[in-house]
């Protein structure tokens, strides 16, 4: 059952209205006027309305714009007794998703409400699907703001759009596939598939199969045609995760792959073209791998078009509070554990170590704390003891003065805590346009998605709100 609301200032139309809905299986909401309609609106959430194009003071079209700038995100049936192929046309352009001329029709009443109803459950389910596609995309980005990590996502927003090969050199855990992932998504081909490949994990007798694929019979137990990464990747982007560990009779067919981009299966005898871009890892230096002859340097010099180097996470120490804090949000949301926040002495514990795991380390731990607290706010005694070399009882360094604090949404009267208070909440990071942004997460989350919870949550207007969330390209 679907809440109606049917705006027009002709009772016998109204009474039409009323009746078909009810006989639909609906409940309808009746209003002649548009204040009165605006009431309904404060008080129910609607499914629809049907809007009557003339209307004493303000007209449905104007109502129609009035509803968009508002951000109200219900479809909208206009009515008119003056049927013109302008005023469908404006109506449709202000927004309305479908138009019907009096006198009413019950029949075409029900087929229009009917098809409005499924157009605005697709629309629900679309932006469902918008929402987890973002958030992958949101888990997958990568997470600083530290002036190594600035120059970071610059030389990838400068590289991705190109087609040249790029190299990811950095130790384990650092982030390589996330650099890798960031360049695809902001590539030309971001729509295209995006395949990795783990050169180390891959038996060396079952790596060539798996870059080109191989014809039935080509070996024993082939009992089929299996396409490789490189024909899987047609049109997007290959990812060769550590390059290093490749064989080198197979590097020399590589390269002669990155140099012609044409290919044969195992057993084959027919070319394959493709027109794929590669990107490799290795935790090595791959320089030094090619002089010493432990990697082939035509090849080197072939993948390193653009060499980037990923730093390590004692090198940009600065951005070690937003991630702590992205993991434990995450979490704590998988695992059903309250979060508020990391207390001073956390932040400041986690800085003074080297994590020489980098942030897949740092990730882990985080995890571990968020399990094995006891409470919303993770301090230093929730974390292993060994590792970061705390007393027994769970010392820590001492908490920082002076530093702001502010406590997770928790209410529409949400403040900030005082600066020296040692039990607040971290904030991770200065910058107003970061901040604002986990706010307006925050609030979407606790706000299931719905825009207009949010907004209450963060004192602002719904059209304030969409304004924001179109200008940090959340929108979209």
């Amino acid at each position: 059952m679907a809440q109606i609301l049917f705006v027009d200032d002709d009772p016998t139309v109204g009474a039409i209205l009323h009746d078909t809905l009810f006989r639909m299986g609906h409940q309808p909401f009746g209003a002649s006027n548009i204040p009165e309609a605006l009431g309904v609106l404060q008080r129910e959430s609607l499914d629809l309305i049907i809007l009557d194009h003339r209307m004493p003071g303000m007209t449905g079209l104007e109502f129609l714009e009035y509803l968009r700038e508002e951000g109200v995100e219900v479809p909208v049936i206009m009515l008119t007794g003056h049927g013109s192929i302008e005023h469908a046309v404006a109506a449709i352009k202000a927004g309305a998703v479908d138009y019907i001329t009096k006198p009413v029709r019950a029949d075409q009443l029900e087929v229009a409400v009917s098809a409005a109803l499924e157009l605005a459950r697709l629309r629900r389910e679309n932006e469902h699907l918008r929402r987890e596609v973002m958030a992958l995309r949101h888990e997958r980005q990568i997470i600083g703001d530290s002036p190594q990590m600035r120059q970071l996502l610059h030389v990838i927003a400068t590289a991705a759009p190109t087609r040249a090969t790029v190299l990811l050199q950095g130790e384990s855990g650092t982030g390589k596939e996330l650099a890798a992932r960031a360049i695809h998504e902001e590539s030309p081909r971001r729509d295209r598939p995006f395949i990795q490949l783990n050169c180390a994990a891959i038996p060396e007798n079952l790596i060539e199969s798996a870059l080109f694929g191989h014809e039935k019979g080509a070996f024993t137990g082939a009992l089929k045609r299996v396409e490789g990464a490189f024909e899987r990747a047609d049109g997007g982007t290959l990812l060769l995760d550590e390059i290093s560990e490749m064989r080198l009779d197979l590097q020399s067919k590589l390269l002669r792959v990155l140099q012609e981009q044409r290919f044969e299966r195992v057993g084959g005898t027919s070319p394959l073209s493709v027109d794929v871009r590669i990107i490799a890892t290795t935790n090595r230096d791959l320089a030094v791998e090619a002089h010493d002859g432990r990697f082939r340097q035509d090849l080197f010099y072939r993948l390193s078009v653009i060499p980037i180097r990923i730093p390590p996470l004692r090198e940009r120490k600065d951005d070690i509070p937003l991630l702590a804090f992205r993991f434990a949000v995450n979490s704590a949301k998988e695992v059903g554990r309250a979060f508020e926040g990391l207390s001073p002495a956390t932040v400041q514990l986690l800085q003074d170590y080297d994590w020489p795991g980098n942030v897949r380390e740092l990730q882990h731990a985080i995890e571990r704390a968020v399990i094995l607290a006891n409470d919303a706010i993770l301090q230093p005694h929730h974390f292993d003891a060994a590792r970061f070399g705390l007393v027994a009882g769970g010392g820590g360094p001492t908490p920082m003065r002076g530093t702001p604090l502010v406590r997770a949404i928790s209410t529409p009267a949400t403040t900030a805590a005082a600066p020296a208070d040692p039990d607040g909440i971290w904030l991770p990071s200065l910058d107003t346009v970061q901040a604002e942004t986990l706010l307006i997460q925050a609030a979407l989350e606790r706000a299931e998605g719905n825009r207009t919870k949010a907004a209450q949550l963060l004192n602002m207007s719904v059209r304030t709100l969409r304004h924001k969330l179109n200008a940090n390209g959340k929108d979209e």
